[in-house]
């Protein structure tokens, strides 16, 4: 009986422990998504029609996430972010903001990691817009931001939805950046990803499985959902 109520006590523990990972994992994805939207939009619009010398340069560091490993970008966000250097110091002094091991550090560098998968397909979809279109809203009297909000958005909705479900999707499933900058925290930074390799260094493989295959799913549905959104806006004729 006391081995029993003891598997009982460990499943609902690892249970509890399994809903609030899952939870802050969401959390951070959401939050991400969110902060990243108005970003990807500002920054897809500025890739896709200026003229700037600094255009080639933005869209660089744009890139950079995909093709540097995390734990580069990681550590950078640490050194950068630490209180033992000036700009963490600073902020720890005289805000009494900590980015490191922290809530908010870690929405951060979701943020940064994952701004290309927002970023690059609303700046794609722009570019492929005919001319015309903002040639005749600015004919009608109409300034740029009533062009770009009401009449260029609409038109690329399906690569807005693209953006939205592979930046959650990515920031879900991110290690490296996440270990760098958040640590391994209860409740705090302790996502799924970093979850799963935990529990597999601890030798609990049903539990790292279950992270996994619910990471799986998700990302599995959200895929599908977004494939069958772009079929409907075919139909539609937005795409």
């Amino acid at each position: 009986m006391e081995f029993l109520e003891s598997l009982n006590l460990t499943f609902i523990a690892n249970m509890a422990e399994f809903f609030d990972t899952m939870k802050l994992t969401f959390l951070v994805a959401f939050l991400t998504t969110l902060i990243l939207l108005p970003i990807g939009i500002a920054l897809g619009n500025y890739l896709a029609f200026s003229q700037s010398p600094l255009r080639p340069v933005i869209e660089v560091l744009v890139w950079m996430p995909l093709v540097l490993p995390p734990s580069v970008l990681g550590f950078y966000l640490l050194i950068t972010f630490s209180p033992k250097n000036a700009l963490g110091a600073f902020l720890l002094e005289h805000f009494n903001f900590k980015l490191v091991f922290s809530f908010e550090g870690l929405i951060l560098a979701s943020v940064i990691f994952s701004l290309p998968f927002m970023a690059n397909p609303i700046k794609s979809a722009l570019s492929s817009l005919s001319k015309s279109l903002k040639e005749a809203s600015f004919t009608l009297g109409k300034g740029r931001i009533y062009t770009l909000f009401f009449v260029l958005l609409p038109n690329i909705i399906p690569a807005i939805l693209l953006g939205c479900v592979t930046s959650f999707a990515h920031t879900i499933g991110e290690f490296g950046v996440v270990m760098m900058i958040g640590g391994n925290i209860p409740n705090q930074t302790r996502v799924a990803s970093i979850a799963i390799y935990d529990e597999v260094e601890s030798l609990n493989y049903p539990l790292a499985h279950q992270y996994a295959l619910s990471l799986f799913l998700i990302c599995f549905v959200l895929l599908l959902a977004i494939f069958y959104l772009n079929k409907h806006f075919q139909k539609k004729g937005i795409v």
